[in-house]
């Protein structure tokens, strides 16, 4: 065991006098006998069901048993212990021995935990350069994935180090620096965009970014690397008795060229290079300046509606399409893009990019080094998120000078600041967030980080970004630490528009949109959802969450809204009416079966299999994720669902009966008494999230019991059931927000922490702005324990 390990493993030691009663006037050795009559029955060393041993359990003693302590109050609080069907003890004892093990926990004096340092993951990355230099950039081109651990991706001890990602940071460093100051000296390359087959091109809807009057196809920020001349090739297939289209190709919005498509005449390919038979259509050489551009290729619209089809639904993508048949029509579609060159360069042109750079560009000589230490220094303070030592200005100068004085360098100064701008991104003081323990605290001593190594914390909290100039100032100052500008500093960031990093990062983590991606829906029994829909669906949770964070709402709106936010196609899948047009807006439900964002598309998909829906997907997903108390994995060599018959004597089975014959198993069934009703009261949302009413013919049967007995039918029922427990809500809630700021898991000596900030929040309503303020200014966020210091650390 490591050091620091070591020192958090102790057990905790809090100095305490005989407790003879706890909470609610509650006896301590009635509760002591509570414990072991009602629980110990399962939890002792024969059973030791959920790997917990419970004889001779104390609650005076409950600080030296740490975890299994907060193991009881998760589950007390939840409501989930004793289990459905056993004795449970009368009145309000349960609350009280939760409460009592509370006071008792929460006196032990706060420990601030540590952590190693982090690194910029992909997200962070991209915002990060987005910020420096106006570049929107894809870290997955020189990245590895991330790591994820307890639900998010910047979890320190998960960002293990590798030489293939430090190899991906110095090729990003160079990829980056040339996309931003351009590139005079750029060779031909080629880059391919390709669309996805789960996303539709409908014969009459436009996507968004490509010109009015156009429909299908694809939107992409490209780099051009210098003025000069490119030609771009596109690649369309289908056309089955559809007339000639037209494929408008748009840079910035403007159109560049219109290509002609005829299947199988390639009026527009008569390139050797080409393979034969391809429907490739490629532009004349187009002059186009350099920097980031929009880029877009669309098919021009030809009619207003809907076409006929005798067998293909309206709605579809090259999923469901097959390879066509008899009675279809087919409209075109956008396969590929390839863009090449550059062929002949004429120069660089300003940009976004280079505007955010070049501050000041002197042609005197003379003047060009100072102008570009000016550059760095700027970049710089911004990209390590502190003021520069004179070590740091030495080493990027050095970089300019080896650029500016290369052999062949057609303009020094630019390429001198190019490479100081490689050598910035590549630094340890970009990719890494040290903090530095000050000189004198003794291991294991807590101590408060400085304000700048708090801005950044803050920043990327709030932000997932750096520090913005405001910030930086305030911490280079000191006065960021005040607790007045402190708090003054955290509702400003609240309110400017990075913050919503809060929902398409710590919310999305936090709910696995992600894992909406891996749910393919069936193409053949559900043919209108496609991957527009599916987007449209992780938006929509995106846009409810901000609406949370900006407007200040109550956390627990989040289950039980009446609301939410829709376009044309989400609204029209939902069967809410009058709503047109692919923008957001937000719209009031009309009844009480979508509330909440347990009637979000998003949740409902992830937790469907590609042809069924998953009860015990869907109750899980509740438990876990919303609750906080995950059922206990399956035993070995159960069988899956997917082995029980599907049928009896000709009649398709439903899913529940389905799920009945599997529980029958003794095995199974302790653990399906939790999940099945929650997730069966979801049911009525077949895979694509759509209300219905029937499954294979039979009506639906969603009845059961929550495990506290309180009866379940709908997703109403559900919610209602939740909110009447807001406590494990609220602390689960505050776990994750928690984990996502300090970038470490959460122990169980942060539990009396998390504790205190949702009693100081309930005064408030449980408002978002209550919960962001007490983990800011906890004792975990803004302090650290110095880690003990290795015996070869000493000698360097």
């Amino acid at each position: 065991m490591s050091g620091v390990h070591a020192v958090l493993a102790k057990p905790l030691r809090v100095p305490r006098a005989p407790m003879k009663f706890g909470a609610r006037g509650m006896a301590v050795a009635a509760l002591d006998s509570t414990v072991q009559r009602y629980c110990g029955s399962c939890h002792n060393p024969t059973m030791r069901r959920g790997n917990l041993n419970l004889r001779g359990y104390s609650v005076t003693k409950a600080p030296d048993a740490a975890d299994v302590t907060e193991k009881i109050i998760r589950k007390l609080r939840a409501e989930m212990m004793p289990p459905p069907g056993s004795k449970r003890p009368g009145g309000d004892t349960l609350l009280a021995l939760a409460e009592t093990l509370e006071q008792t926990m929460d006196a032990a004096p706060v420990n601030p935990g540590t952590r190693s340092f982090q690194r910029l993951n992909r997200p962070e990355y991209e915002r990060v350069v987005r910020d420096l230099f106006a570049l929107a950039v894809n870290a997955g081109d020189w990245l590895p994935l991330d790591t994820k651990s307890a639900n998010f991706d910047n979890i320190s001890d998960a960002q293990a180090l590798s030489p293939m990602l430090l190899e991906g940071y110095l090729n990003a460093a160079s990829a980056v620096s040339r996309m931003a100051v351009g590139d005079r000296k750029a060779g031909l390359a080629q880059v391919l965009y390709k669309t996805s087959p789960f996303a539709s091109q409908h014969p009459w809807d436009r996507v968004e970014g490509t010109p009015y009057g156009t429909r299908g196809g694809m939107v992409v920020k490209h780099t051009f690397p210098a003025d000069g001349e490119y030609q771009i090739r596109v690649n369309v297939g289908g056309g089955v008795g559809r007339p000639v289209e037209d494929v408008d190709v748009s840079i910035d919005g403007e159109r560049v060229a219109l290509l002609r498509y005829d299947r199988g005449v390639h009026r527009n390919n008569e390139s050797a290079d080409l393979p034969l038979g391809a429907d490739y259509l490629l532009t004349e050489p187009l002059r186009i300046k350099g920097g980031q551009r929009t880029l877009s290729v669309a098919f021009v619209k030809r009619a207003e509606g809907p076409y006929e089809d005798l067998i293909k639904p309206h709605e579809w993508s090259r999923a469901s399409q097959g390879n066509g048949s008899a009675g279809t029509t087919e409209p075109a579609y956008l396969m590929d893009v390839l863009v090449s060159g550059p062929y002949k360069i004429t120069g660089l042109s300003d940009s976004p990019s280079r505007r955010a750079i070049f501050t000041c560009a002197p042609t005197a000589k003379a003047a060009q080094r100072a102008c570009a230490q000016t550059i760095l220094e700027r970049l710089a303070t911004r990209a390590y998120r502190r003021p520069l030592t004179d070590t740091d200005r030495a080493a990027l100068m050095k970089f300019y000078d080896q650029g500016a004085s290369a052999p062949g360098a057609e303009n020094g100064f630019e390429d001198g600041v190019r490479l100081g701008i490689q050598a910035l991104l590549a630094s340890p003081f970009f990719i890494f967030r040290f903090e530095r323990t000050p000189t004198g605290v003794a291991e294991g001593t807590d101590f408060r980080i400085d304000d700048l190594e708090l801005a950044t914390r803050l920043s990327f909290f709030l932000w997932s970004t750096i520090p913005d100039e405001r910030l930086l100032t305030l911490a280079r100052t000191r006065r960021l630490s005040q607790p007045v500008v402190f708090t003054a500093e955290v509702k400003r960031m609240l309110a400017d528009p990075r913050a919503e990093a809060l929902s398409t990062r710590f919310a999305a983590q936090w709910l696995r949109l992600q894992d909406l991606d891996k749910v393919k829906p069936d193409a053949f029994l559900f043919p209108d959802f496609d991957l527009q829909l599916a987007n449209a669906m992780q938006k929509e949770t995106e846009l409810f969450f901000e609406d949370v964070v900006r407007k200040d709402r109550s956390v627990l709106s989040i289950f039980s809204a009446d609301s939410t936010f829709v376009n044309e196609q989400l609204a029209r899948h939902y069967g809410i009416p009058n709503v047109t047009g692919p923008y957001f807006r937000k719209v009031a439900y009309a009844d009480d079966q979508r509330r909440g964002v347990l009637g979000h598309g998003s949740v409902l998909v992830q937790t469907s299999l590609g042809n069924r829906t998953s009860p015990v997907l869907r109750g899980k997903w509740v438990m876990e994720v919303l609750l906080g108390a995950p059922p206990p994995p399956p035993p070995p060599n159960v069988p899956d669902l997917e082995q029980t018959a599907g049928a009896v004597e000709g009649r398709q089975l439903t899913t529940r009966e389905r799920m009945e014959m599997h529980r029958a198993n003794p095995t199974c069934k302790s653990c399906h008494n939790f999940i099945d009703p929650i997730g069966l009261a979801l049911d009525n949302f077949d895979v694509t999230g759509k209300l219905r009413y029937r499954e294979n013919g039979a009506k639906l049967d969603t009845r059961g019991n929550l495990y506290d007995g309180t009866p379940l039918n709908t997703s109403a029922d559900l919610t209602r059931a939740l909110l009447k427990r807001p406590v494990p809500l609220m602390r689960n809630f505050t776990e994750n927000l928690m984990a996502y700021a300090l970038g470490r898991r959460m122990e169980d000596y942060d539990m009396p922490t998390i504790r205190r900030i949702v009693r100081d929040a309930e005064k408030q309503n449980y408002r978002m702005s209550a919960f962001v303020m007490g983990v800011v200014n906890s004792k975990a966020f803004q302090s650290k324990r110095a880690e003990p210091v290795s015996a070869d650390a000493s000698h360097n």
